[in-house]
């Protein structure tokens, strides 16, 4: 994997860092922050303009029943943020230390790498607006249409972006197999 391209999964791998990472705002007592964190619950307003992105990385536990939703996040978003903040951590970690063109991973790093790499994923195809096969295959004429000119279009650039993390991926599938 060229410098380069560690630079790039390594940028979009710590934006989506930041969108999940939870916001602590811990007291520095180890007994009050954890009862806190059981006890954090999320403001409706606050989840009816949550970022479609995030909202895609941290979905409604119960879509029919919305006092039960906002029951099982209470319970659960705040250790899911962490995990997944600590995990993008790890991958980003892998990634960073990395020398040379050949990416080299242990069992753990490549792992969280591939869990890292569905969140990055899932955040671009929200931005992308990914619904169906037919978005995708849009999205790839789109981009074959614009040719050298692709950069230039945000939309068309994060595509390429997809793109890459979804080959990236799937190698990394394959090599774990």
């Amino acid at each position: 994997m060229a410098p380069e391209e560690r630079e790039v999964v390594s940028e979009l791998l710590t934006q989506t860092r930041q969108l999940v990472a939870p916001d602590d705002g811990t007291t520095g007592d180890p007994v009050e922050d954890m009862m806190a964190s059981i006890g954090r619950t999320a403001d409706p307003d606050e989840l009816a303009s949550r970022d479609p992105a995030l909202a895609r990385l941290l979905p409604d536990g119960h879509r029919e029943d919305a006092e039960v939703a906002s029951e099982f996040r209470s319970l659960t978003e705040h250790g899911l943020r962490q995990r997944k903040a600590a995990n993008l951590s790890t991958a980003i970690t892998a990634l960073d230390t990395t020398r040379g063109d050949k990416l080299e991973l242990d069992l753990g790093q490549a792992q969280a790498l591939l869990i890292a790499l569905t969140d990055v994923r899932l955040a671009l195809g929200e931005r992308l607006e990914l619904r169906t096969d037919d978005d995708g295959d849009r999205l790839q004429h789109d981009i074959a249409e614009a040719g050298d000119a692709v950069g230039e279009d945000p939309r068309l650039l994060t595509g390429l972006y997809y793109d890459f993390l979804t080959w990236m991926q799937e190698s990394l599938a394959h090599a774990l197999l």
